[in-house]
This record gives C-alpha cells, structure tokens and sequence, in this order.
C-alpha cells in the first residue's frame, strides 16, 4: 500500500501531501501516516505544508470507522485525530495549509491550525458539518475554531453548519486568500519561505504565551473524549 502521507522537502521547506486517492478521509492509516512525516519536520528551523490531493483537501473523519460499531476503533481514531490536531495547533514552527480542494469537517479544522490557509478558485466549499450530520463539536475543537473564525460568522459556521464557498471562506476566517489552482503551491511555497525565517525560538514562545489557555482546555477535553455522535 502507498503511504496516505508523503513528505518532501524543498529547502527549508517541508510539504506534507494527503492522498488515500478517494476522499482522503482521516483514517487510523491517514493519521498515522500523517503523523509519521510530522516525526521527521523539524521544530526548530524552517516551515511546513500540509496540502492534499487535486480538488479535495480532505472530507474529515473516516466516517466508516464511526458508522462500524468498533467502538475501540472508533475511539482510537478520533482521540489520535485530536491528538494530531493539538499537535498542529501548537507547532513550534510555522504552517501553511494549501487547501487544493474541498475542506470538510476535521479536513477544515487542520486547516485552522495553520498559521497561513491559502485556498482556491473554483466550486470548492469549507465546511464544518457536524451539527447537520447531528454530531457535536467537542471542546478541542472548539477552542482552535474559536481562535480562527470571524465572530461575525461564529453561529452560522459552526451551530448552524454553513456551507462556504472559497471565496466566502475569507470573511468566515477559514482562509486567507484564494488563488487559480494551478499557482496553488508556488504560492504556499513562497509564503512558507518568508514564514521559515522567523526565528527559533522567538515565534514559538511568542506562539506558546497566546495559545497557553487555549491548550490546556484541548488536553483536557481529549482526556475526556469520545467519538463523534456518541453520547456520553
């Protein structure tokens, strides 16, 4: 089996590409695959990409997992899927997701980890679509939205489920710019060079004073997790 995720490096510049070929859906194998290239990217020097596959950054949890009756399954995805979105969050060097398509539910949530989401033209959407699939959004997640999304679309996005094409996104806080697919990673890349000259450890300390609050109350609801749609 190919890995879900690949690594490769151009300069000072790590990219991370996610590609399971269908919906690249976060399954045990796509976290641990991703998790695999994130043990080799340096944290304390340089940047980081996370992109996925053409027209589809990824559609969230693997909802077949969910749906299995596993529940150990089910409950060892999800908490190595919030594991892997703290670990995102309080990276000690900069991210920049290139959003190459469609970002749904916890595809859309590793996108507000980074510090730089670059999305593109075309009939792409962003989505958190939890509470339309009568799942909640846990704590751990709901502190890394807080931080990224505009207040102004807080309740439609995330209570109500909006769907937002790319070039709504922004104003959402989703993203921050759109560019024509084909400039998609010229323009990451030249982003993520400027972002991997800031120094270490200056930005991860600056990083690790503002997201501190925020932190805590991820670990502690991973603690505390359970899959998604599961009642406690």
């Amino acid at each position: 089996m190919t890995d879900l995720a690949t690594l490769t490096k151009k300069g000072d510049v790590s990219i991370i590409k996610l590609d399971d070929g269908k919906a690249n859906a976060f399954s045990l194998d796509m976290l641990e695959s991703l998790n695999a290239c994130l043990a080799e990217v340096s944290r304390d020097s340089g940047s980081l990409i996370i992109t996925g596959r053409e027209g589809l950054f990824s559609a969230g949890f693997d909802l077949k997992t969910l749906a299995s009756g596993d529940v150990e399954a089910a409950q060892k995805m999800v908490k190595l899927g919030f594991n892997t979105l703290l670990d995102l969050y309080s990276f000690p060097r900069p991210i920049v997701a290139a959003i190459s398509g469609h970002a749904v539910a916890l595809g859309i949530f590793v996108a507000c980890c980074c510090d730089y989401r670059i999305g593109i033209e075309g009939k792409f959407i962003c989505q958190a679509n939890e509470v339309r699939n009568n799942m909640d959004i846990p704590v751990q997640i709901m502190e890394i939205v807080k931080d990224r999304l505009d207040k102004k679309h807080f309740y439609k996005a995330i209570y109500h489920a909006e769907v937002y094409p790319m070039h709504e996104a922004i104003s959402a806080g989703y993203i921050d710019e759109i560019v024509p697919p084909a400039d998609l990673m010229e323009k990451a890349l030249e982003k993520a060079e400027d972002l991997a000259t800031l120094g270490h450890p200056y930005y991860m300390n600056t990083k690790n004073v503002y997201q501190a609050d925020v932190v805590a109350k991820i670990k502690e609801g991973i603690e505390g997790a359970r899959p998604p749609g599961q009642t406690a």
